[in-house]
């Protein structure tokens, strides 16, 4: 893919990435198939979050430089609910706790709905 943001974000509880310090990495969940973690870049992440989340008060955006992933990053659609060709970023491989260069809580609204990140906030 021609695109390659400087930013991506992985979508997580808080006690995933408490978890994930511990060990070094966040392997994809083999209960979903175990086959890449699923990114999103700030402007997207909503979607799945909404989708997936909705309301829930203990989540944080993991801040990623892409250049300190050692596993390929494919760029596929998300769900057929997504707009029309969107593609998401999907890491085939551990998500490395030291390409984490920031984190931030990330709440939902009053009405239980999570905002784009838009600039990472």
């Amino acid at each position: 893919m021609a695109f390659a943001p400087d930013l991506l974000v992985h979508l997580c509880g808080r006690d995933e990435w408490s978890r994930a310090r511990k060990c070094g990495e966040i392997r994809p969940d083999a209960s979903g198939g175990g086959r890449f973690i699923h990114l999103s870049t700030p402007d997207q992440v909503h979607l799945p979050a909404n989708r997936l989340y909705r309301g829930r008060g203990d989540l944080v955006l993991l801040h990623i430089d892409p250049a300190r992933l050692d596993s390929e990053v494919r760029w596929e659609p998300g769900v057929a609910t997504d707009p029309a060709s969107m593609l998401f970023p999907h890491l085939y491989g551990p998500l490395p706790a030291n390409a984490v260069i920031r984190v931030t809580d990330y709440r939902p609204g009053p009405d239980g709905a999570f905002p784009p990140a838009g600039d990472g906030t």
